[in-house]
Order: structure tokens, then C-alpha cells, then sequence
């Protein structure tokens, strides 16, 4: 059969694009991209966008969505280097496939589920729950998203996956599939640059005698001071030897994960290990300080949040 020639032409274009593809994998890739090394992309995709922060906040959703306004009914939040990635599948694909890909990858690779939810059980367009949202507005009757983490030693990493179908559009995203791919890892920020200072503390103990502290820093559920407390210590050592009559209880605090009774323990032993490392690092000596640990019953903030709970785990010096 003789085609044309405006569409000989046409022909052609296509025949060199496909064997472009197969020749390089991404060769559509939007320029700069490249896959997560946690987390590969689904065969064949291609990224349409791919954003990247050393280091930032995201709100991962743990409930469905209310409404667009809203966004979701419960969530985390998360701070560390983030790595935002929207992929188109290869035509043909569904979007449970698609996510049914990443799910097993996840699952097989040590992350556990922090929530999942699939279609209307997500709620009216779960990409308004994904903070910033998602250039993704489709189909809530074919969505599905699972917020999964990884425990490290180098930090917690945590990946959001949101797959929809673009149903009832037109051109090239016609019933195709999406993925929107958020990957945080989780790390403390560059320590050094903001110091509350001996002073600011003392200002603050000489007006409501206490001051709390969120510059001293422990791993989930552990009890041992981590090195990013180094500036924090050593401020609060410059604290007590600039004041010779200062005493001070060193108050442990923690959110209300866990049971009463664990959680008085642990804070009890995180202020034993900055009176610890106060006495044998800073040369304080062990008659100024009293550890004690009040566990979740002194909160500042709810509970029932994640920026909530982290307002609580503190520790504070109070003076007597």
C-alpha cells in the first residue's frame, strides 16, 4: 500500500522515535531526572517531572482525604531531603498494576505500611492530601496511594506512591497511568547554624524559671544522647558554670506514643544521659543537676499530631 507522502513522512518520524526508546530506556525523561536509588520506577515509565530538597518539610497523609480544601484527614510530618517524581507507565498499563509493582517492591524491601487506601476509600482526589499537591488531578474511582517506611541507622526513610488513571482526557495522557513517587529521607538539619545561646536561657529561667529545649537529640525510643546535642550541651554547660548558684532539674519529656509507664522510664534516662553527659564531657558538677522524666504528662501541644508531638518531645532545664 503507497501512503501519501505527508504521511510517509509521519511514519518515518514515528519508526526513528520508537527505536530512540529502545535504544535508551528514558529517553523521554524530562532533562536533569533520574530514578531514586531506593526506589526504581515502574518498567517503561517516563518522568514528566522530578524535583529535589537537601532538606525540607513534607506532610505525609495517614487518613483519606476530606475535601480539596482540607486535604487529609490525618497525617505526619516529616522533615529531611526530599525527592519529588511524577512517571507516566507505557501504554496499556492499569494503575492497580502499576501499583501493585511498587507495593510488592516495598513491602519485599523492608518498608513496612504507614496507610493505604485504594479508590474511594482514599477519599474525593487524594492528590489534594499530598503536600504541596500533586500536579495529578484525574480519577478518584481509580486511585491508589500507600505511605510506606524503611528504619535505617543512617535515618528513617519514607516513600509516598500515588497511582491514578487519566480517565476521561484526551491526547496523550488518554487512559494512561501515573505515579506520583515522594521519597524522604530523614535526617537532622545542619546543626550549628541557629544556637540558643546561654544567655537566651538565662533570660529565659530568670523570667518563668524553666526553659525548654529541642536542641538535644535521641533516636526513637533510645535513651543515649546523639551527637547532633554537641552545640546544645555545650551552651548549657556555659549556662551553669557563668551562674555558681544555679541548680538545675533536667526534665525529661516525651509525646504519648507508647504506654504510660515506658514512656516515664525513657524520659527518665534521657535526662540521666544529659546529666551524664554534662558531668563527664563539661566537667558540671553532679550536685547542680537532678534528672527526672515526666514521661507525656507535662505536653505543650496534642498529641494527636505528628508537629504536635514533636513540640512535646523535649527536654527542659528547670531551676530549684
Amino acid at each position: 500500500m503507497l501512503w501519501p507522502m505527508r504521511f510517509r513522512t509521519l511514519l518515518r518520524g514515528s519508526l526513528l522515535v520508537g527505536l530512540l526508546l529502545a535504544s535508551s530506556a528514558y529517553a523521554a525523561d524530562v532533562a536533569g531526572s533520574k530514578d531514586h536509588p531506593i526506589v526504581s520506577r515502574y518498567s517503561g515509565s517516563e518522568i514528566l517531572k522530578y524535583e529535589t530538597k537537601d532538606f525540607d518539610s513534607f506532610t505525609l497523609p495517614t487518613g483519606p482525604v476530606r475535601d480539596r480544601r482540607s486535604g487529609a484527614s490525618k497525617s505526619q510530618a516529616l522533615e529531611g531531603r526530599i525527592t519529588r517524581i511524577h512517571y507516566r507507565a507505557p501504554e496499556g498499563r492499569s494503575a492497580l498494576e502499576v501499583f501493585r509493582n511498587y507495593e510488592e517492591s516495598l513491602k519485599s524491601g523492608g518498608f513496612t505500611s504507614v496507610y493505604e487506601c485504594q479508590n474511594q476509600a482514599c477519599g474525593n482526589d487524594f492528590s489534594y492530601a499530598l503536600d504541596p499537591p500533586s500536579i495529578m488531578h484525574f480519577s478518584s474511582k481509580d486511585q491508589k496511594y500507600l505511605g510506606a517506611r524503611l528504619s535505617r541507622p543512617t535515618g528513617d526513610v519514607y516513600v509516598s506512591v500515588y497511582t491514578t488513571a487519566a480517565y476521561g482526557v484526551g491526547g496523550a495522557n488518554k487512559d494512561r497511568v501515573f505515579t506520583l513517587l515522594d521519597v524522604v529521607e530523614v535526617k537532622p538539619m545542619q546543626t550549628g547554624q541557629v544556637v540558643v545561646d546561654a544567655g537566651a536561657m538565662a533570660r529565659e529561667i530568670a523570667a518563668t524559671g524553666r526553659v525548654a529545649l529541642y536542641g538535644i537529640y535521641f533516636d526513637s525510643g533510645k535513651a543515649e544522647v546523639k551527637p547532633e546535642s554537641r552545640d546544645a550541651l555545650l551552651e548549657i554547660a556555659k549556662l551553669i558554670k557563668q551562674d555558681p548558684d544555679l541548680h538545675l532539674l533536667v526534665v525529661g519529656h516525651t509525646d504519648s506514643t507508647g504506654t504510660f509507664e515506658h514512656n516515664i522510664d525513657l524520659s527518665r534516662r534521657r535526662a540521666q544521659s544529659v546529666v551524664q553527659a554534662l558531668v563527664s564531657s563539661h566537667g558540671i558538677h553532679p550536685d547542680r543537676l537532678k534528672p527526672w522524666g515526666v514521661g507525656y504528662a507535662s505536653p505543650v501541644a496534642s498529641n494527636s499530631a505528628e508537629d504536635g508531638r514533636a513540640r512535646n518531645r523535649r527536654v527542659e532545664l528547670v531551676a530549684w
